[in-house]
Protein backbone atom coordinates (compact mmCIF):
# COMPACT_ATOMS: atom_id res chain seq x y z
CA UNK A 1 0.00 0.00 0.00
CA UNK A 2 1.38 3.64 -0.69
CA UNK A 3 1.12 5.76 2.10
CA UNK A 4 2.02 9.78 1.97
CA UNK A 5 2.48 11.12 5.62
CA UNK A 6 2.03 14.80 5.37
CA UNK A 7 4.71 16.62 6.92
CA UNK A 8 2.89 19.59 8.35
CA UNK A 9 -0.72 20.43 7.07
CA UNK A 10 -2.12 23.06 5.60
CA UNK A 11 -0.42 26.20 4.09
CA UNK A 12 3.32 24.79 4.77
CA UNK A 13 2.51 21.72 2.90
CA UNK A 14 1.37 23.01 -0.14
CA UNK A 15 4.05 25.69 -0.32
CA UNK A 16 6.49 23.05 0.07
CA UNK A 17 4.67 20.61 -2.61
CA UNK A 18 4.63 23.52 -4.91
CA UNK A 19 8.63 24.07 -4.58
CA UNK A 20 9.21 20.75 -4.86
CA UNK A 21 7.39 20.85 -8.36
CA UNK A 22 9.55 23.55 -9.81
CA UNK A 23 13.07 22.09 -8.67
CA UNK A 24 12.12 18.81 -9.92
CA UNK A 25 11.31 20.19 -13.05
CA UNK A 26 13.69 22.51 -13.69
CA UNK A 27 16.04 19.13 -12.76
CA UNK A 28 14.43 16.76 -15.39
CA UNK A 29 14.49 19.71 -18.06
CA UNK A 30 18.27 20.08 -17.14
CA UNK A 31 21.11 18.32 -19.98
CA UNK A 32 23.06 17.45 -16.92
CA UNK A 33 20.94 15.40 -15.84
CA UNK A 34 17.57 14.22 -17.16
CA UNK A 35 19.64 14.46 -21.02
CA UNK A 36 22.56 12.03 -20.15
CA UNK A 37 20.26 9.33 -20.03
CA UNK A 38 19.68 7.69 -23.55
CA UNK A 39 16.99 5.27 -24.35
CA UNK A 40 17.79 1.57 -25.94
CA UNK A 41 20.81 -0.36 -25.76
CA UNK A 42 21.66 -2.72 -22.76
CA UNK A 43 19.39 -2.80 -19.40
CA UNK A 44 22.39 -2.31 -17.66
CA UNK A 45 23.97 1.04 -19.01
CA UNK A 46 20.84 2.89 -19.17
CA UNK A 47 20.01 1.73 -15.63
CA UNK A 48 23.93 3.20 -14.59
CA UNK A 49 22.87 6.34 -16.76
CA UNK A 50 19.74 7.00 -14.51
CA UNK A 51 22.14 6.14 -10.84
CA UNK A 52 24.42 8.69 -12.52
CA UNK A 53 21.82 11.07 -13.23
CA UNK A 54 19.85 10.77 -9.92
CA UNK A 55 23.51 11.24 -7.85
CA UNK A 56 24.04 14.53 -9.84
CA UNK A 57 20.74 15.89 -9.06
CA UNK A 58 22.26 15.53 -5.68
CA UNK A 59 20.29 12.13 -4.47
CA UNK A 60 22.66 10.15 -2.04
CA UNK A 61 24.44 7.43 -3.84
CA UNK A 62 23.20 4.66 -0.80
CA UNK A 63 19.74 5.70 -1.43
CA UNK A 64 20.05 5.71 -5.02
CA UNK A 65 21.37 1.93 -4.87
CA UNK A 66 18.33 0.59 -2.77
CA UNK A 67 15.95 2.36 -4.79
CA UNK A 68 17.22 0.67 -8.07
CA UNK A 69 18.16 -2.64 -6.22
CA UNK A 70 15.31 -4.96 -7.96
CA UNK A 71 14.91 -3.15 -11.09
CA UNK A 72 14.37 -5.09 -14.25
CA UNK A 73 12.83 -4.97 -17.26
CA UNK A 74 8.63 -6.17 -17.68
CA UNK A 75 8.04 -7.74 -20.90
CA UNK A 76 4.49 -7.74 -19.53
CA UNK A 77 4.45 -4.32 -19.38
CA UNK A 78 5.79 -3.76 -23.33
CA UNK A 79 3.03 -6.52 -24.17
CA UNK A 80 0.00 -4.01 -22.04
CA UNK A 81 1.97 -0.98 -23.95
CA UNK A 82 1.92 -2.47 -27.68
CA UNK A 83 -1.61 -4.26 -27.89
CA UNK A 84 -4.03 -1.74 -26.19
CA UNK A 85 -6.99 -3.30 -27.47
CA UNK A 86 -9.61 -1.95 -25.90
CA UNK A 87 -8.62 1.66 -27.60
CA UNK A 88 -9.35 -0.18 -30.69
CA UNK A 89 -12.97 -0.31 -30.12
CA UNK A 90 -15.81 2.20 -31.62
CA UNK A 91 -16.99 4.90 -28.90
CA UNK A 92 -20.56 3.02 -28.68
CA UNK A 93 -18.61 -0.57 -28.75
CA UNK A 94 -15.94 0.68 -25.64
CA UNK A 95 -18.95 2.79 -24.03
CA UNK A 96 -21.48 -0.28 -24.04
CA UNK A 97 -18.78 -2.29 -22.58
CA UNK A 98 -17.34 -0.42 -19.88
CA UNK A 99 -20.33 1.54 -19.02
CA UNK A 100 -22.54 -1.58 -16.97
CA UNK A 101 -25.31 -1.99 -15.23
CA UNK A 102 -22.59 -3.08 -12.25
CA UNK A 103 -20.46 -0.07 -12.63
CA UNK A 104 -23.89 2.31 -12.59
CA UNK A 105 -25.07 0.52 -9.43
CA UNK A 106 -22.34 0.53 -7.64
CA UNK A 107 -21.81 4.24 -8.89
CA UNK A 108 -25.19 5.49 -6.75
CA UNK A 109 -24.06 3.27 -3.79
CA UNK A 110 -20.76 5.38 -3.48
CA UNK A 111 -22.54 8.71 -4.39
CA UNK A 112 -24.65 8.37 -1.48
CA UNK A 113 -21.73 6.44 0.64
CA UNK A 114 -19.81 9.18 0.07
CA UNK A 115 -22.47 12.16 -0.12
CA UNK A 116 -20.55 14.62 2.36
CA UNK A 117 -17.13 14.11 0.79
CA UNK A 118 -18.87 14.97 -2.61
CA UNK A 119 -20.59 17.99 -1.21
CA UNK A 120 -17.08 18.94 0.17
CA UNK A 121 -15.16 18.55 -3.20
CA UNK A 122 -18.02 20.70 -5.05
CA UNK A 123 -17.63 23.50 -2.46
CA UNK A 124 -13.33 23.60 -2.20
CA UNK A 125 -12.96 22.68 -5.99
CA UNK A 126 -16.06 22.89 -7.99
CA UNK A 127 -15.62 19.65 -9.21
CA UNK A 128 -18.45 17.76 -9.45
CA UNK A 129 -19.36 14.05 -7.77
CA UNK A 130 -20.39 12.81 -11.50
CA UNK A 131 -17.23 13.19 -13.08
CA UNK A 132 -15.61 12.26 -10.26
CA UNK A 133 -17.45 8.90 -9.99
CA UNK A 134 -17.27 8.11 -13.66
CA UNK A 135 -13.32 8.12 -13.41
CA UNK A 136 -13.48 6.21 -10.41
CA UNK A 137 -15.76 3.55 -12.24
CA UNK A 138 -13.45 3.18 -15.41
CA UNK A 139 -10.07 3.59 -13.71
CA UNK A 140 -10.30 0.93 -11.23
CA UNK A 141 -13.55 -0.36 -10.68
CA UNK A 142 -14.17 2.00 -7.34
CA UNK A 143 -10.85 0.69 -6.45
CA UNK A 144 -10.97 -2.68 -6.62
CA UNK A 145 -8.22 -3.15 -9.49
CA UNK A 146 -5.44 -0.62 -9.01
CA UNK A 147 -3.18 -2.78 -11.26
CA UNK A 148 -0.39 -6.05 -10.38
CA UNK A 149 2.87 -4.67 -12.05
CA UNK A 150 5.77 -2.90 -9.86
CA UNK A 151 5.42 0.58 -10.30
CA UNK A 152 9.05 1.83 -10.46
CA UNK A 153 9.89 -1.63 -13.45
CA UNK A 154 6.74 -0.17 -15.46
CA UNK A 155 8.49 3.30 -15.57
CA UNK A 156 11.93 2.13 -16.09
CA UNK A 157 10.68 -0.22 -18.81
CA UNK A 158 8.55 2.42 -20.68
CA UNK A 159 11.40 4.89 -20.21
CA UNK A 160 14.05 2.49 -22.09
CA UNK A 161 11.50 2.30 -24.66
CA UNK A 162 12.54 4.46 -27.04
CA UNK A 163 8.61 5.18 -28.31
CA UNK A 164 7.89 7.50 -25.48
CA UNK A 165 10.89 7.96 -23.00
CA UNK A 166 10.21 11.66 -22.24
CA UNK A 167 6.97 11.26 -20.91
CA UNK A 168 7.79 8.12 -18.41
CA UNK A 169 11.11 9.14 -17.69
CA UNK A 170 10.45 12.11 -15.37
CA UNK A 171 8.70 9.69 -13.62
CA UNK A 172 11.09 7.52 -12.21
CA UNK A 173 12.62 10.31 -10.68
CA UNK A 174 9.24 11.66 -9.08
CA UNK A 175 9.41 8.00 -7.64
CA UNK A 176 12.97 8.56 -6.21
CA UNK A 177 11.74 11.88 -4.71
CA UNK A 178 8.49 9.99 -3.52
CA UNK A 179 11.19 7.41 -2.06
CA UNK A 180 13.21 9.70 -0.29
CA UNK A 181 10.12 10.69 1.16
CA UNK A 182 9.13 7.26 2.51
CA UNK A 183 5.82 7.43 0.45
CA UNK A 184 7.09 4.77 -1.92
CA UNK A 185 8.23 1.56 -2.16
CA UNK A 186 10.22 0.15 -5.16
CA UNK A 187 9.58 -3.22 -4.45
CA UNK A 188 6.40 -3.20 -2.93
CA UNK A 189 4.01 -0.48 -4.59
CA UNK A 190 2.16 -1.74 -7.73
CA UNK A 191 -0.07 -0.20 -10.35
CA UNK A 192 -1.23 -0.07 -13.83
CA UNK A 193 1.28 -1.20 -16.56
CA UNK A 194 2.08 2.79 -17.22
CA UNK A 195 2.82 3.45 -13.68
CA UNK A 196 -0.30 4.95 -12.23
CA UNK A 197 -0.93 4.14 -8.69
CA UNK A 198 -4.38 4.36 -6.27
CA UNK A 199 -7.96 4.66 -6.57
CA UNK A 200 -8.17 7.11 -9.42
CA UNK A 201 -4.54 6.10 -10.86
CA UNK A 202 -1.83 9.44 -10.56
CA UNK A 203 1.55 9.10 -11.82
CA UNK A 204 4.20 10.18 -9.20
CA UNK A 205 4.63 13.53 -9.92
CA UNK A 206 1.04 13.87 -9.99
CA UNK A 207 1.13 12.59 -6.26
CA UNK A 208 3.97 14.91 -5.43
CA UNK A 209 1.75 17.77 -6.66
CA UNK A 210 -1.44 17.06 -5.96
CA UNK A 211 -1.82 14.59 -3.50
CA UNK A 212 -4.79 15.76 -0.96
CA UNK A 213 -5.16 14.51 2.85
CA UNK A 214 -9.31 14.59 2.16
CA UNK A 215 -10.24 12.45 5.43
CA UNK A 216 -7.57 14.71 7.19
CA UNK A 217 -5.60 11.93 9.14
CA UNK A 218 -1.94 13.26 8.79
CA UNK A 219 -1.57 10.62 4.95
CA UNK A 220 -2.21 10.80 1.77
CA UNK A 221 -3.43 7.35 1.05
CA UNK A 222 -4.74 6.89 -2.48
CA UNK A 223 -4.77 3.57 -2.51
CA UNK A 224 -6.97 2.42 0.41
CA UNK A 225 -8.34 6.06 0.97
CA UNK A 226 -11.67 6.22 -1.25
CA UNK A 227 -11.27 10.39 0.42
CA UNK A 228 -8.04 10.70 0.37
CA UNK A 229 -7.39 9.80 -3.84
CA UNK A 230 -11.48 11.85 -4.72
CA UNK A 231 -9.79 15.23 -3.41
CA UNK A 232 -6.78 14.26 -4.74
CA UNK A 233 -8.35 14.05 -8.43
CA UNK A 234 -10.28 17.26 -7.67
CA UNK A 235 -7.00 18.85 -6.63
CA UNK A 236 -5.21 17.56 -9.97
CA UNK A 237 -8.44 18.47 -12.41
CA UNK A 238 -8.26 22.00 -10.48
CA UNK A 239 -4.84 22.65 -11.01
CA UNK A 240 -5.31 21.95 -14.89
CA UNK A 241 -8.03 24.52 -15.57
CA UNK A 242 -11.34 22.81 -14.45
CA UNK A 243 -14.40 25.64 -14.15
CA UNK A 244 -16.23 25.01 -11.24
CA UNK A 245 -20.23 25.34 -12.33
CA UNK A 246 -19.45 24.73 -15.90
CA UNK A 247 -20.48 21.64 -18.10
CA UNK A 248 -18.52 19.48 -19.92
CA UNK A 249 -20.71 17.30 -22.18
CA UNK A 250 -23.75 18.09 -24.00
CA UNK A 251 -25.51 15.65 -26.29
CA UNK A 252 -27.06 17.68 -29.23
CA UNK A 253 -29.39 16.80 -32.81
CA UNK A 254 -27.49 17.63 -35.93
CA UNK A 255 -28.82 18.56 -39.37
CA UNK A 256 -28.59 16.02 -41.99
CA UNK A 257 -26.40 18.09 -43.88
CA UNK A 258 -23.47 20.77 -42.79
CA UNK A 259 -19.93 21.95 -43.50
CA UNK A 260 -19.09 19.01 -41.16
CA UNK A 261 -15.11 20.02 -41.52
CA UNK A 262 -16.03 22.03 -39.08
CA UNK A 263 -16.52 19.24 -36.31
CA UNK A 264 -13.44 17.98 -34.30
CA UNK A 265 -11.76 18.89 -31.14
CA UNK A 266 -10.97 21.99 -32.88
CA UNK A 267 -11.67 24.58 -33.61
CA UNK A 268 -14.28 26.28 -30.74
CA UNK A 269 -17.09 28.41 -31.28
CA UNK A 270 -19.65 30.45 -30.06
CA UNK A 271 -23.23 28.41 -29.29
CA UNK A 272 -24.96 30.86 -31.64
CA UNK A 273 -22.76 29.44 -34.38
CA UNK A 274 -23.82 26.44 -33.69
CA UNK A 275 -27.48 27.45 -33.42
CA UNK A 276 -27.33 29.15 -36.82
CA UNK A 277 -26.32 25.99 -38.05
CA UNK A 278 -29.51 24.26 -36.21
CA UNK A 279 -27.40 22.25 -34.14
CA UNK A 280 -29.78 21.37 -30.88
CA UNK A 281 -29.36 19.86 -27.80
CA UNK A 282 -31.07 16.58 -27.06
CA UNK A 283 -32.62 17.69 -24.36
CA UNK A 284 -32.24 20.41 -22.42
CA UNK A 285 -30.74 23.56 -23.47
CA UNK A 286 -27.63 25.13 -24.21
CA UNK A 287 -25.52 26.71 -21.47
CA UNK A 288 -23.62 29.58 -23.00
CA UNK A 289 -20.42 31.76 -21.58
CA UNK A 290 -18.18 29.46 -23.33
CA UNK A 291 -17.07 28.34 -27.23
CA UNK A 292 -17.32 25.20 -28.00
CA UNK A 293 -16.85 22.23 -30.16
CA UNK A 294 -19.07 19.64 -32.20
CA UNK A 295 -17.12 16.30 -31.89
CA UNK A 296 -18.65 13.29 -34.32
CA UNK A 297 -16.76 10.23 -32.32
CA UNK A 298 -18.83 7.88 -35.09
CA UNK A 299 -19.01 10.07 -37.76
CA UNK A 300 -21.51 12.16 -39.11
CA UNK A 301 -24.86 9.53 -38.57
CA UNK A 302 -23.67 8.53 -35.06
CA UNK A 303 -23.79 10.11 -31.96
CA UNK A 304 -23.05 14.15 -31.91
CA UNK A 305 -21.68 16.12 -28.86
CA UNK A 306 -21.16 19.34 -27.95
CA UNK A 307 -17.82 19.47 -25.63
CA UNK A 308 -17.14 22.29 -23.55
CA UNK A 309 -13.88 23.48 -22.02
CA UNK A 310 -14.11 21.15 -19.08
CA UNK A 311 -14.20 18.72 -21.52
CA UNK A 312 -10.31 19.80 -22.70
CA UNK A 313 -9.00 19.49 -19.25
CA UNK A 314 -10.28 15.81 -19.34
CA UNK A 315 -8.88 14.94 -21.90
CA UNK A 316 -5.36 16.48 -20.61
CA UNK A 317 -6.12 13.92 -17.75
CA UNK A 318 -6.09 10.99 -19.99
CA UNK A 319 -5.26 11.65 -23.99
CA UNK A 320 -7.75 9.07 -25.40
CA UNK A 321 -10.76 10.47 -27.36
CA UNK A 322 -12.64 7.53 -26.76
CA UNK A 323 -12.28 7.26 -22.98
CA UNK A 324 -12.64 10.59 -22.31
CA UNK A 325 -15.85 10.84 -24.07
CA UNK A 326 -16.70 8.08 -22.59
CA UNK A 327 -16.30 8.92 -18.94
CA UNK A 328 -17.76 12.51 -19.69
CA UNK A 329 -21.08 10.31 -20.77
CA UNK A 330 -21.17 8.86 -18.07
CA UNK A 331 -20.71 11.41 -15.96
CA UNK A 332 -23.55 12.94 -17.65
CA UNK A 333 -25.60 9.40 -16.81
CA UNK A 334 -25.06 10.01 -13.05
CA UNK A 335 -26.29 13.56 -13.66
CA UNK A 336 -29.59 11.85 -15.11
CA UNK A 337 -28.98 12.19 -18.73
CA UNK A 338 -30.64 10.06 -20.99
CA UNK A 339 -28.39 7.59 -23.13
CA UNK A 340 -27.71 8.96 -26.22
CA UNK A 341 -28.97 8.19 -29.70
CA UNK A 342 -27.39 5.72 -31.50
CA UNK A 343 -28.04 6.60 -34.84
CA UNK A 344 -26.72 4.55 -37.69
CA UNK A 345 -22.75 5.18 -38.36
CA UNK A 346 -20.99 3.11 -40.44
CA UNK A 347 -19.28 0.14 -39.23
CA UNK A 348 -16.16 0.65 -38.03
CA UNK A 349 -12.93 -0.56 -39.57
CA UNK A 350 -10.93 -2.77 -38.53
CA UNK A 351 -7.40 -3.10 -37.03
CA UNK A 352 -5.64 -4.18 -40.40
CA UNK A 353 -7.95 -2.17 -42.44
CA UNK A 354 -6.98 0.92 -40.05
CA UNK A 355 -3.26 -0.15 -40.33
CA UNK A 356 -3.74 0.17 -44.36
CA UNK A 357 -5.66 3.21 -44.43
CA UNK A 358 -2.84 5.08 -41.86
CA UNK A 359 -0.30 3.70 -44.19
CA UNK A 360 -1.56 5.15 -47.33
CA UNK A 361 -2.56 8.69 -46.15
CA UNK A 362 1.16 8.35 -44.92
CA UNK A 363 2.39 7.65 -47.64
CA UNK A 364 0.38 10.76 -49.76
CA UNK A 365 2.39 13.28 -47.06
CA UNK A 366 -0.74 13.37 -44.51
CA UNK A 367 0.07 13.48 -40.92
CA UNK A 368 -1.64 10.76 -39.09
CA UNK A 369 0.81 10.36 -36.16
CA UNK A 370 1.69 6.96 -35.06
CA UNK A 371 1.07 3.68 -37.57
CA UNK A 372 -0.97 1.45 -34.62
CA UNK A 373 -4.23 0.78 -36.25
CA UNK A 374 -5.93 3.20 -33.78
CA UNK A 375 -8.04 6.00 -34.72
CA UNK A 376 -6.72 9.06 -32.74
CA UNK A 377 -6.75 12.80 -32.90
CA UNK A 378 -4.37 13.26 -36.10
CA UNK A 379 -5.75 10.40 -38.04
CA UNK A 380 -9.12 11.75 -37.87
CA UNK A 381 -7.82 15.41 -38.86
CA UNK A 382 -5.94 13.90 -41.93
CA UNK A 383 -9.35 11.76 -42.73
CA UNK A 384 -11.09 14.86 -42.65
CA UNK A 385 -8.76 16.59 -45.18
CA UNK A 386 -8.96 14.13 -47.61
CA UNK A 387 -12.72 13.48 -47.25
CA UNK A 388 -12.90 16.97 -48.06
CA UNK A 389 -10.92 16.75 -51.28
CA UNK A 390 -12.68 14.06 -52.46
CA UNK A 391 -15.78 15.91 -51.88
CA UNK A 392 -17.55 13.25 -49.31
CA UNK A 393 -18.75 14.73 -46.06
CA UNK A 394 -15.68 15.25 -44.48
CA UNK A 395 -16.70 14.13 -41.03
CA UNK A 396 -13.44 12.53 -39.55
CA UNK A 397 -14.84 9.11 -39.59
CA UNK A 398 -12.87 6.66 -42.02
CA UNK A 399 -14.96 3.97 -43.79
CA UNK A 400 -14.53 1.64 -46.32
CA UNK A 401 -15.79 3.94 -49.12
CA UNK A 402 -12.43 6.15 -48.27
CA UNK A 403 -10.31 3.70 -47.84
CA UNK A 404 -11.18 2.08 -51.52
CA UNK A 405 -10.41 5.45 -52.81
CA UNK A 406 -7.31 5.82 -51.61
Amino acid sequence: MLKIKSDVIGLFNFLTNIILIFLLGAIFLSSNAHGKVQCGGPFKSFLLDIKEASVSMGYNVELVNDFFSSAQIDPAVLKADQSQKIFRKSFIDFSNAVISPHRLQNAGINKRRYKETFSKIKRQYGVPKEILLAFWALETDFGLFQGEYNTLNALLTLSHDCRRPELFLPQVFGALELFKQNKFHPRKTKGAWAGEIGMLQMLPLDLLENGTDGDGDGDVDITSSPIDALFSMAEKLTSMGWKRNQPWLLEVRVPESMDWSQTGLSPAMPIEHWKNLNVRPRVGSFQTGADVSLILPMGRKGPAFLIYPNYKVLLNWNNSFVYVTTASYFATLLSNEPRYRLGSPEPMLSSSEMLLLQSKLHQKGYIVGKIDGILGKKTREAVKIKQKELGIPADGWPTKYLLQNL
